[in-house]
């Protein structure tokens, strides 16, 4: 199947083709067409499963018939990064069709948001908060809008954007359409699609399991010497782009500045960085100037890096969900990835409950040569001192290196490809 088989409107066509999509992911070809029927629609998809066409392509395609010069199509995400994609893809898809696209976010000036908005801008991408700042200036109109489109709902309300997304709905009109996208399916998701959705179409894909192209491994460790065993774990692994998690915006910058101490091209994105520096890391990750990127969960939200191969979690989530969200970073595109999670001896509980969303035994792992034993320093910090110093380089390890590990239990032969070293304990 290709996307001629859409008969989208030969404006937005042309911007399929000029954006290079030639065959649609199964996100796209199940949502579009209810989409495109005016159908409210549920879906259940993963980041980098496409779903940003999913919905962007059939609202370029509605709003082709109809006026322009006021606000259309509304789209709420959780994140300014999620929320700048959004807009960057729309731009991409819609570059034949004239329309014009605004972000409205916090963390910059709101003035010239008010200055687009009064231009007149038929598609509005925002997050919840600076978008009721707008509602309550009366510096936009949503009197008009036909179609509203709610991104990444669960981890809105892993954020607490719930309370301002209800008041948000009731300033909107009650004849819309209204799309729902979610990873997750918490209850109180469910109970937000039961009110907002009108006889939704369901799409989904996959159940909310992680990408089957995504390998798995973890490595017990105590918690004094996970900065250690994490540069050791880089220095004999050949990657390209990875991705670390940490639960601490703290967390995340002082282990940004150690990496990047140790020889390696790293950034750190966390709550505390203007939106300016925020985007430069993004921005550096996405274009090699950055190998390493370190970052929570919340500043993770909306990175979209195809070429990540690997996820490393500095510190294990929460929830067996925050984990899948968090591999779902690798292994796109039909790439093989790898994640990687540091646990320590309090994670037994959380690595149980993963294993069973994930219905098998995560691979055990441990470093040969890593000296295990060594005794946490007498001053207390979040993060010891490496156990020992690998040699500094400013790209990864080289083709050459080998990684010594030892897994406790038979591990995948993705694992085996790309750690030449590892033996069976």
């Amino acid at each position: 199947m290709d996307f001629k088989k859409f008969h989208l409107n030969a404006a937005v066509d042309e911007g399929v083709t000029s954006a290079g999509y030639v065959t649609p992911t199964p996100i796209q070809t199940q949502a579009i067409p209810a989409v495109m029927e005016g159908r409210d629609v549920m879906g259940l998809a993963q980041t980098g499963t496409g779903k940003t066409a999913a919905f962007a392509l059939p609202i370029l395609h509605r709003l082709m018939q109809g006026g322009r010069g006021y606000v259309r199509a509304l789209i709420i995400a959780p994140t300014r990064e999620l929320a700048e994609q959004i807009h960057q893809a729309i731009q991409t898809l819609g570059s034949k069709t004239r329309f014009r696209s605004v972000t409205v976010y916090g963390g910059v000036n709101i003035n010239p948001q008010i200055q687009k908005l009064r231009q007149g801008a038929e598609i509005v991408v925002a997050c919840p908060g600076r978008l009721l700042d707008h509602i309550g200036q009366g510096t936009i109109n949503l009197s008009r809008l036909e179609v509203l489109v709610l991104d990444e709902a669960d981890h809105m309300f892993d954020m607490g954007f719930l309370p301002d997304i209800r008041k948000i709905l009731k300033r909107l009109p009650s004849e819309r359409q209204t799309l729902l996208f979610s990873a997750t399916m918490p209850e109180e998701i469910k109970r937000l699609a039961h009110e907002t959705l009108r006889n939704p179409v369901t799409v989904q894909v996959g159940s909310g399991s992680p990408a089957v192209t995504v390998s798995h491994a973890i490595y017990p460790v105590s918690e004094h010497l996970k900065t250690g065993l994490l540069l050791e774990l880089l220095h004999h692994t050949d990657t390209e782009s990875v991705l670390v998690f940490t639960r601490t915006k703290h967390r995340a910058k002082r282990l940004g500045e150690q990496l990047g101490k140790a020889g390696y091209k790293a950034a750190s994105l966390q709550g505390n960085l203007s939106q300016y520096r925020r985007q430069a890391a993004l921005d550096g990750f996405r274009d090699g100037t950055f190998q390493i990127l370190v970052a929570t969960d919340i500043a993770a939200r909306g990175i979209d890096v195809s070429q990540i191969s690997h996820v490393i979690n500095f510190d294990i989530p929460n929830t067996a969900e925050a984990y899948i969200h968090r591999i779902g970073r690798t292994g796109r595109a039909a790439r093989s990835g790898d994640a990687f999670t540091l646990v320590t001896s309090e994670d037994t509980a959380m690595v149980r409950t993963i294993e069973k969303v994930l219905r098998s035994q995560l691979e055990r792992r441990t470093i040969e040569n890593f000296n295990y034993k060594a005794p946490a320093p007498h001053k207390e910090h979040s993060m010891a001192r490496p156990a020992f110093r690998p040699a500094a380089k400013k790209t990864g390890a080289p083709s050459h290196a080998r990684h010594k590990s030892r897994p406790a239990t038979q591990g995948s032969g993705a694992h085996r490809r790309r750690f030449k070293g590892s033996r069976s304990a």
